[in-house]
């Protein structure tokens, strides 16, 4: 492979980073909200999130696949489409419940691109982009998994109604 094919595109790295604010922002409005309603909007809006974000990690395994090709490429489609759907069934899940699921998933995306799809695919500038973004993504989660808010079954009920 090519320096040029493991390279990234111009200006990747700023709107990757720029993807953790939504994370960071609605994480730490969970810890300084006080209306139960508005925490439960918050929680709802980061676990949204990340099950987007979680569906356009899938997707990217698509473009390389038609753009570069790839090993076993119907597997590799295949799998692509396993972040969204784990995303979306987080959604349906109680709160601590659906963060540590969504955690579980970009661990395993990073793990999957790193172990298996490799440099060989993804290249190394990916790679290493990926790792510092998911790092970050898992650090805020966490955060967020130990706000008041997300231990409270009671808003999550209220929504219901």
């Amino acid at each position: 492979m090519t320096d040029g094919i493991r390279a990234l595109p111009p200006h990747t790295t700023t709107p990757g980073y720029g993807g953790w604010i939504p994370f960071a922002a609605l994480t730490l409005a969970l810890w300084v909200a006080d209306e139960p309603s508005v925490q439960s909007w918050l929680l709802r809006m980061l676990l949204a999130y990340g099950a987007t974000i979680l569906a356009f990690l899938g997707a990217v395994h698509w473009g390389f696949v038609l753009a570069r090709g790839a090993p076993r490429p119907a597997l590799v489609l295949a799998l692509g489409t396993v972040p969204a759907l784990v995303g979306a069934a987080s959604l349906m899940l109680e709160p601590s419940t659906a963060l540590v699921t969504q955690m579980i998933a970009f661990g395993a995306v990073w793990l999957y691109e790193h172990r298996v799809l490799g440099e060989a695919v993804l290249g190394k500038a990916y790679l290493d982009l990926r790792r510092t973004l998911t790092i970050g993504v898992l650090l805020i989660l966490m955060v967020a998994l130990f706000a008041p808010v997300s231990r409270s079954m009671g808003l999550w009920a209220a929504r219901q109604h």
